[in-house]
């Protein structure tokens, strides 16, 4: 079984500056498909027509965030935003359907400190999402983030994530299991994809610590691990968020390396 990689266009091809022109880029490297953040100061349509004009797929794609100049990663868990959630959650939509994208990571917010109440308007901004989401069919997936990457990140424990997961029990609700994050929120790896995998939505990676190719130096042994989710049966696709070393096509070698294809 062969594993199926996507190119994280807010994270590769940054030779060029806009978001748009990178799927023409990732199409001619190869790849038939992409995931990526949201695509601030464009219109669905010139979203839509870049990803048209590519002729690629497009697997996954981030909330609307805020204003990120000001640091705002998502409203979920966060009391007080709730129509500025409502809203975030319209405009993905929006822009998922014009994409025909079937995934929306729906992003948590920073909070210094956690309380029972970021616990509980989390929970029902996400039932708000998933029933919004399931109508058109998307799958509305959630991504611990290790606290090194974000300080403050609210959704920042794989075992709080799988626990809500478990608890809400919809087939429109699953884990984003980044394995960058996994390794520094974790380790045990191995233990970890085999205990989260069936409530899993989707995959990234990246090496640890410097988050560049899976080949570069660091911790993890990326050759086994995408072993591993072969054996273990993963059919969707492995997003590739990671920051190229150099060159993002030079970077892709380690593709063909590896024995696989895009």
């Amino acid at each position: 079984m062969a594993l199926k990689f996507a190119s994280n266009l807010s994270f590769m091809f940054n030779e060029v500056p806009n978001i748009i022109d990178r799927y023409q880029l990732a199409k001619q490297a190869g790849f038939k498909a992409v995931e990526s953040g949201f695509p601030f100061g464009f219109s669905v349509q010139q979203v839509a027509a870049a990803k048209q004009k590519a002729n690629i797929d497009q697997v996954l794609l981030n909330v609307f965030t805020g204003d990120v100049t000001k640091g705002e990663l998502g409203f979920a868990a966060i009391p007080g935003e709730e129509e500025n959630f409502k809203k975030s959650i319209e405009k993905t939509i929006e822009y998922a359907k014009a994409l025909d994208c079937k995934m929306i990571h729906v992003m948590a917010g920073k909070v210094e400190t956690p309380t029972t109440a970021n616990d509980v308007v989390y929970e029902k901004n996400i039932l708000y999402a998933i029933e919004k989401c399931q109508k058109e069919d998307i799958v509305v997936i959630i991504e611990p983030i290790n606290k090194y990457s974000v300080p403050n990140y609210y959704m920042n424990n794989f075992e709080k994530g799988l626990n809500l997961v478990k608890k809400i029990n919809n087939t429109h609700f699953k884990l984003l299991m980044d394995i960058f994050h996994l390794q520094h929120c974790c380790g045990n790896i191995t233990k970890s994809v085999q205990e989260f995998l069936q409530y899993v939505g989707h995959i990234q990676i990246a090496q640890v610590p410097d988050r560049h190719e899976p080949d570069t130096p660091g911790e993890i042994d990326y050759k086994y691990i995408l072993s591993l989710l072969e054996t273990a049966g993963y059919t969707g696709y492995v997003g590739l968020e990671y920051r190229p070393k150099s060159l993002t096509v030079e970077g892709l070698n380690w593709v063909k390396k590896y024995g696989y294809t895009l």
